[in-house]
């Protein structure tokens, strides 16, 4: 009886370490699943997208960050709306549920290339916040395949990049352009090493042209300051000059120093303004040929009377018109002159012919 004891002390032992072992580990896989607990109080969300993006049920669920919950269930919607094919139901910790305004906005978010997806809430401004049940509007983020094929035309630009450097490169290594050339081109480095050459005979020479003074270049160098003292007596000169205009007798001196020839320049300047203030005026016969309308209405008219006798002379009007126009006219004129003409040349040939004195007595 005593050995039947221990044994059912025994097995109540190990049923107790059982329960310890399986409660222990009930609580590890609460740990690992971000419960906080069996016994706090649970909200529901939705949020209704386009597309999953793989996100999984359990998956975390966080306000700006920070988890609040898990994703309950993901699972098509039945809506023919593209924008909200999938159905995600989301379970918050209700003490959370006040800190999530009306005007939040839920997406699938992923940290990194290797993460998992979870449900990220951006919160809002609204003072009013969720209730249980509640809808949350759904905001669009980038799917990975989108980030891929963005990665992809990056890297294939990266290589056309890299493929036309490597063209560039290979056409200069085999001496093509000018940098090639520069490069690989043995005449451009004779070219160089000519110019060289010669520069430095170039020096040589202006060495031994200075270091001799039989030259331009030597007598600058070794003239013991000869050129110096013409140039130092050069502005003496023009100083001097400069002083005799500031303070001497001359004309320009007094152009310069003078205050009546500046007194003279002010009023003549006044006086040709005041001038032009009366031309604007319209004072004096000048000003009234400036400004009024009389002299050119006087022009106007005469013009257009000679026009209307020009008018009419073209017309045949008038002597003038008719010897103009009428042919008979100038040929009466004409077998006129010949006449008088003639006439004239009577009398000087027999003057007595026309002259008759006749003597009568009373």
């Amino acid at each position: 009886m005593p050995q039947e004891s221990k044994v059912k002390w025994a097995q109540l032992r190990v049923g107790m370490m059982a329960i310890a072992a399986l409660a222990i580990l009930g609580y590890l896989i609460v740990l690992l699943s971000g419960s906080h607990g069996f016994f706090k109080s649970k909200s529901d969300l939705l949020a209704f997208v386009g597309d999953s993006g793989d996100i999984a049920q359990g998956a975390p669920v966080r306000l700006n960050g920070i988890v609040v919950g898990k994703v309950k269930r993901v699972a098509l919607s039945g809506s023919a709306d593209p924008r909200r094919v999938v159905k995600i139901e989301m379970e918050v910790d209700s003490e959370f549920m006040t800190a999530i305004p009306v005007d939040s906005v839920a997406q699938v978010a992923q940290s990194n290339l290797l993460s998992t997806r979870y449900m990220n809430i951006r919160k809002g401004q609204s003072s009013q916040t969720v209730k249980s049940g509640a809808e949350l509007q759904s905001g669009s983020s980038p799917a990975l395949e989108d980030l891929f094929q963005q990665g992809d035309t990056t890297l294939t630009a990266l290589q056309d990049t890299i493929k036309k450097l490597n063209g560039i490169i290979d056409a200069v290594q085999v001496g093509h352009g000018t940098i090639g050339k520069l490069l690989e081109d043995e005449t451009m480095y004779n070219k160089l090493l000519a110019i060289t050459t010669e520069a430095q005979k170039l020096v040589s020479t202006l060495n031994d042209t200075v270091d001799s003074d039989q030259n331009s270049i030597g007598k600058l160098i070794h003239d013991n300051g000869q050129m110096y003292n013409n140039v130092q007596d050069s502005l003496t000169r023009v100083n001097h000059l400069v002083d005799d205009i500031d303070h001497g007798p001359g004309a320009v001196a007094k152009l310069i120093q003078d205050p009546a020839l500046y007194d003279d320049t002010r009023k003549t300047i006044a006086d040709v303004r005041q001038i032009l203030a009366d031309l604007d005026a319209g004072k004096g016969t000048l000003g009234k040929w400036l400004v009024k309308d009389d002299l050119h209405d006087q022009v106007q008219a005469t013009i257009g009377r000679v026009d209307a006798m020009l008018e009419k002379i073209n017309a045949g009007q008038g002597t003038i018109g008719q010897l103009l126009v009428n042919p008979q006219l100038y040929e009466s004129l004409d077998g006129t002159t010949r006449e008088m003409q003639g006439l004239l040349k009577d009398f000087r040939s027999n003057p007595k012919k026309f002259l008759h004195i006749k003597i009568g007595l009373f």
